[in-house]
């Protein structure tokens, strides 16, 4: 069956795949992002949050999008001195 699938880590991507009927977004996650931790991604399908045993629809649009980006800022308040 045929998926969008979009990436969001790093450059990002958007696709559409062919996926075995039955898939659970757990599967689809390990096959897709192998090595990462689920924890560590928003993972949605038709851009809602799903529970892992979700079972992957045909026409489906899942997303895995990173919490914590590398590289990004703590939004820690900038304290600016301006000399008098």
């Amino acid at each position: 069956m045929r998926i969008l699938f979009i990436n969001n880590a790093g450059t990002g991507y958007a696709d559409h795949l062919e996926i075995g009927e039955g898939t659970t977004v757990e599967q689809f996650f390990k096959i897709k992002m192998p090595n990462q931790n689920e924890a560590d991604y928003l993972i949605r399908v038709n851009r809602q949050p799903v529970s892992r045993d979700y079972i992957i629809q045909e026409g489906d649009r899942v997303t895995f999008t990173p919490q914590k980006i590398e590289g990004a800022r703590d939004n820690k308040p900038v304290v600016i001195c301006a000399k008098r």
